[in-house]
């Protein structure tokens, strides 16, 4: 291996170091609460040395926001093989769901915390993730409206919305252990039950 090589890598490992770390500590202790200094204690270093990789804490907060953007994305590129409309959307869901339950920490950073949006916002700049997640289900709810599984004058800006609002609700219940009040159930169950009756909800729609 190269000298450049080796530094190539060493530069990586300590990148992902410096945002493994500041993720946990976002989550732990919050964001406003959580400072360079904080982040460099934890990982051994001087604050310099994270300053040469992120110019400040709002930017290491948006890279982590953008990585787990694209996790998420990457775990909803595998319902475009499904070939029916309606079917796909429902995959779409299901995997939505999957993730969050697989990745808690990377959802409670993009959907339940607003520092990320609070430093978009301090940069003048808008939730391109967000948007580009949602265009993805107003995407698939045409798709499904140009198949006939929903009627045309069906608004998919709201439809979409109300989707999301569908699955991110389970979710969100499960990872603040609101089900736990379901003693007698298994909670991942109760959630696909609940899922597959608001798919025949969706009947309502033709």
């Amino acid at each position: 291996m190269s000298i450049a090589d080796r530094k190539d890598r060493e530069k990586k490992e300590l990148t992902e170091l410096i945002l493994k770390e500041a993720r946990a500590l976002f989550l732990e202790e919050g964001f406003e609460k959580t400072s360079i200094r904080r982040i460099a204690d934890r990982i051994e270093y001087s604050p310099a040395t994270i300053y040469l990789y992120f110019k400040d804490k709002n930017d290491l907060l948006l890279a982590l926001h953008q990585e787990s953007f694209t996790h998420l994305f990457e775990a909803l590129s595998s319902v475009a093989s499904v070939p029916d409309a309606f079917e796909r959307l429902v995959a779409l869901g299901k995997a939505y769901i999957e993730y969050g339950l697989k990745n808690p920490e990377e959802y409670e950073l993009m959907f339940m915390l607003s520092a990320p949006l609070e430093a978009l916002e301090c940069r003048h700049e808008l939730w391109c993730d967000g948007q580009k997640a949602i265009d993805l289900v107003k995407m698939m709810v045409d798709d499904c409206k140009a198949h006939g599984y929903f009627r045309k004058d069906l608004d998919p800006d709201t439809t979409a919305i109300m989707l999301w609002a569908q699955v991110h609700g389970l979710v969100s219940l499960y990872l603040k252990q609101r089900f736990k009040m379901f003693q007698d159930q298994d909670q991942k169950k109760l959630i696909d039950k609940t899922f597959g009756l608001f798919i025949k909800t969706l009947q309502c729609f033709r």
